[in-house]
């Protein structure tokens, strides 16, 4: 069974690291505004947002979106 997921509009990614996206959220988020460290990982295929200077819709999983106090 694939992971839920769920989407984040209008995030920006500041920065990146081999393995994670410093993506500042957009609005429609309990953190907008604030910068958050995701692992690539958990970042979806249908994403706009997974390297350094894009802006758009991030998708990732519900779990890591738990985790890091964004739902």
């Amino acid at each position: 069974m694939p992971d839920k997921t769920i989407e984040i509009e209008d995030c920006n990614c500041l920065g990146e690291s081999e393995k994670a996206c410093l993506i500042e959220l957009g609005d429609d988020c309990r953190k907008a505004g604030e910068a958050v460290w995701i692992p690539k990982s958990q970042i979806h295929d249908d994403s706009e947002v997974w390297k350094k200077g894009q802006v758009g819709k991030l998708v990732i999983t519900e779990w890591i979106a738990e985790q890091k106090g964004l739902i």
